[in-house]
């Protein structure tokens, strides 16, 4: 059986919501945020860090992101920083420290 487009597309967004949510929530235990948050804010936080860190840390030291489709080590490691640093951001805008 050959897997078509339409199908890879939709594994990689499957793929790409479960990583998202467990670089989350893994930043959100860091941080020490994860009695205020959600399964689902921990994806959109996990997915919007790994932007974040895109735009960010791969400019500054290269790499794959899981935004890219690649999962390794080093993608899960860049998203999970650009995420502990948008919580870290948040957390500082709305409380006035870090935790």
């Amino acid at each position: 059986m050959r897997i078509g487009r339409t199908e890879d597309c939709t594994i990689n967004l499957i793929i790409l919501l479960v990583v998202g949510g467990i670089i989350g929530w893994v930043a959100s235990m860091i941080i020490r945020t994860d009695e205020e948050q959600s399964v689902i804010l921990n994806v959109v936080v996990g997915i919007v860090g790994a932007v974040l860190a895109k735009f960010i840390i791969t400019r500054l030291i290269g790499g794959d992101l899981i935004m890219d489709g690649a999962i390794n080590i080093q993608s899960v490691l860049i998203s999970l920083v650009g995420t502990i640093f948008l919580l870290a951001t948040v957390n500082l805008v709305r409380r006035g420290s870090v935790r």
